[in-house]
C-alpha cells in the first residue's frame, strides 16, 4: 500500500487573511488538530477550513516543498495562484 505525505494551505474561517502551511500524512487527523485548538500555533484563529493540498509520495520532498511555501518566494507564490 503506499502512503502519501500531504503539504497543505488551511485558511482561517475566523479570520480569511490568516493561512498556515503544513505537513501531514493523514490530512483529516491534523486538520481535526487544528480545529480542536491542539496545535497551539494555529488555536486562536480556529477553525480552519483547507484551502489547498498537495498529494508526495516522498516525504522528503514533502518536506521540502513545505519549506518552501514558509519561505518568502513561497508565500507570493500562494497569494499570487490561491
Amino acid at each position: 500500500m503506499r502512503t502519501f505525505t500531504y503539504v497543505y494551505v488551511l485558511q482561517s474561517v475566523a479570520d480569511p487573511n490568516r493561512f498556515y502551511m503544513g505537513c501531514a500524512s493523514d490530512l483529516r487527523a491534523r486538520l481535526a488538530r487544528h480545529n480542536n485548538g491542539e496545535v497551539p500555533h494555529t488555536a486562536k484563529s480556529k477553525p480552519w477550513q483547507i484551502k489547498t493540498y498537495v498529494a508526495f509520495s516522498d516525504r522528503d520532498r514533502a518536506r521540502k516543498f513545505e519549506r518552501y511555501l514558509k519561505s518568502a518566494s513561497g508565500r507570493a507564490f500562494l497569494k499570487k495562484r490561491l
